[in-house]
Formats: structure tokens, C-alpha cells, sequence
């Protein structure tokens, strides 16, 4: 059930509750929309006949915050309402919450079992607690090669500039592109290197999805994009990394970092003062490699065509544990797991 808040209740994370009076599930929900109730209100609103509370347990997959933003504390509804015991899955690493919430429930009576499922449940919420824990976002890398590992047959017209732009190939089917819109929805941001902008002119937005756009990232060290670009049109949030200074307008932020230095590491560290949980990032291939070489990375997800190259641009060197494997038709997706970050 937490995971139908996937992509809408960031900041705050995924959580699922049930309630169960004599083995019964008497009330349900998960976290709406950021603002919105969080699962342990919903699930205790869905009971229809409130004097079962006193006799019932309440399941959730995280830990009961117990203060104030933009809702009241899901600890002290859980007190009001005498709910006598209460299962967690695993602690809240917000340093708002960690442990006081549990703290709270056994202050007022109520028995607490912690730890039940927790490695499904911190799995469930790795977004939120890589933020937490790590202070950056968690990063997901995504790209298509061919079967011989390559991602385009010839180098970005950069390396021909007096020649016309080429058709875009497309080494993967319109399932996995369209998969592809649905893990954009799932991000909070979405980041490109100059090369791929000025080849490819992406909108980097959810098309064949439906969710919220992500804010759109994107490096240029000397400001060369047009601003003819769609991702300059200020449609959709968007930041610019750059050495260049800029004056900001709406929907369009630029960041001044040196990239003489250790791009990535700066890119997420400004990204966790913004608040920004998770990153998606699409290319280009020197972009990628430079998160890659940075150790900067939590999973890469890559999609293998059905075709060819022989010669051209060969895809991103990355090691790592592949924890998933999904055929699209013709296609072929590969999760891989970073295990030494």
C-alpha cells in the first residue's frame, strides 16, 4: 500500500498502516500527497466503528512521527485513540522523529514491536533514507546500449558542427521508453550534461506517464545551450550548474560550482540544501561515468536493445551487483546495485 504514494508524498516518505481488531483488517491507508494525512490517519479514519481501536493492532511500515508540520503528530492520534499495541517496520532516520515517536507509544502504554520486515521497509524508502543518512540524494542512472555496448552509432554532432543533425536511433523499443517516462515520475530531479542538450534538445518531462514533472537539472560550464532549448523554456523547475554567473528568473535557477573540481560531489551537496531527495540521470555517457568514477551512484538501470553498432560511442564502465532483470519484448532491463557506496 506505500507504495501508491510512490512520486507524490516527497519530502516526506512512503508509509503504509493497517489496522487489524481479531484478525480482522478494520482500517487501511497510506501517506496522501505531500500535505495531505499520513498513513496512520488514513488507516485510522477507514475504521469505521472507532471502539475496536481499543482492541486492535496498528501495522505501519514506519516509524509514527511525533511532531508538528504540515500535520499533527501520528503518535499522539494513536494515544488519543488508546490503540494498545502498535507494529513497526523500522525506526525514522528524520532526526524529528528517530526513536521519539516510539519513545512517546510506550510512555503512554502502548506496546511497540520495532524491526518487523525492516530491511523491505528501508528498501521501500531508499530515497528518503539516503537523504538522511548520507545528506545527498539517492542517484539512479539510466541509459540504453546496444548489444555490443554501445550508445550511439556516431559521436554528437558537437564533433561535427558544420554537419546537419542526424535522426535520432533509437536503441530501445517504445515499451521501455515508455517505462522509462514512468521512472522520470518517480524522481524528484532529473539531470543531462550540455552534450546531450545540444544534440538531442530533450524536454526531460513525463509524457507517456502520468505524474509530476521533475525538476529538470541540467550542467553547462560556459552557458553554450540556447535559449531556444526546451529545457531553457521555463515550463518546468530548472536548475543550471554552471562557472558562469547568471541571473536567476522564474523556474530557472542557475548554480555556480567549479568544475575543475569534483563535479558530483558539489552537485550533491547543493541538491541536498535544496531539499531534493532523488536524482534521475539520463546522460550523456561523460556525465554518467562521471558520477560512475565519483562513486556517486545508488543503482543503474540499463536497457539493452536488440541491435548493433559495430563502432560509435561506447556505453559507461560500471561494476556492481545486478539485482533485476525484466524483459521488454525485444528489450532487455538490467538493474544494477551499487554495493560499495
Amino acid at each position: 500500500m506505500a507504495k501508491n504514494g510512490l512520486g507524490t508524498t516527497r519530502p516526506n516518505p512512503m508509509v503504509g498502516c493497517v489496522v487489524v481488531c481479531d484478525g480482522v483488517i478494520v482500517g487501511e491507508g497510506y501517506t496522501s500527497a505531500y500535505g495531505g494525512n499520513h498513513a496512520e490517519v488514513n488507516a485510522i479514519n477507514a475504521v469505521v466503528d472507532k471502539s475496536l481501536l481499543v482492541n486492535s493492532t496498528l501495522y505501519v511500515s514506519l516509524e509514527p512521527c511525533n511532531h508538528y508540520g504540515k500535520t499533527p503528530p501520528c503518535s499522539d492520534l494513536i494515544v488519543k485513540n488508546k490503540v494498545p499495541r502498535v507494529v513497526i517496520g523500522c525506526v525514522d532516520p528524520f532526526d524529528k522523529v528517530a526513536g521519539k515517536g516510539i519513545e512517546k507509544l510506550k510512555k503512554n502504554g502502548c506496546e511497540v514491536v520495532v524491526g518487523v520486515l525492516e530491511e523491505e521497509c528501508i528498501a521501500l524508502n531508499k530515497r528518503f533514507f539516503t537523504f538522511h543518512t548520507k545528506m545527498r540524494p539517492y542517484i539512479v542512472l539510466k541509459w540504453a546500449e546496444t548489444k555490443d555496448g554501445f550508445v550511439s552509432p556516431v559521436p554528437h554532432l558537437n564533433s561535427h558542427p558544420k554537419k546537419e543533425k542526424a535522426s535520432p536511433v533509437w536503441i530501445s523499443n517504445v515499451y521501455s521508453r515508455q517505462l522509462v517516462h514512468k521512472m522520470r515520475m518517480e524522481e524528484q530531479a532529473i539531470l543531462v550534461g550540455t552534450t546531450t542538450v545540444v544534440a538531442d534538445n530533450p524536454k526531460l518531462n513525463v509524457r507517456d506517464w502520468q505524474g509530476e514533472n521533475p525538476i529538470r537539472l541540467v550542467l553547462d560550464t560556459t552557458l553554450r545551450i540556447s535559449k531556444k532549448s526546451y529545457v531553457l523554456d521555463k515550463s518546468v523547475k530548472t536548475i543550471v550548474f554552471t562557472e558562469k554567473k547568471e541571473k536567476d528568473e522564474k523556474n530557472l535557477k542557475y548554480k555556480k560550482i567549479d568544475f575543475s573540481r569534483n563535479i558530483a560531489q558539489q552537485i550533491c551537496a547543493i541538491l541536498y540544501t535544496l531539499e531534493i531527495q532523488s536524482v534521475f540521470i539520463e546522460g550523456g555517457t561523460q556525465t554518467l561515468q562521471t558520477f560512475i568514477d565519483a562513486n556517486l551512484w545508488d543503482e543503474a538501470r540499463i536497457f539493452v536493445g536488440d541491435l548493433s553498432f559495430t563502432k560509435g560511442l561506447k556505453a559507461p564502465k560500471i561494476k556492481g551487483e545486478e539485482i533485476y532483470k525484466q524483459f521488454l519484448l525485444s528489450d532487455t532491463l538490467k538493474i544494477i546495485k551499487n554495493t560499495h557506496c
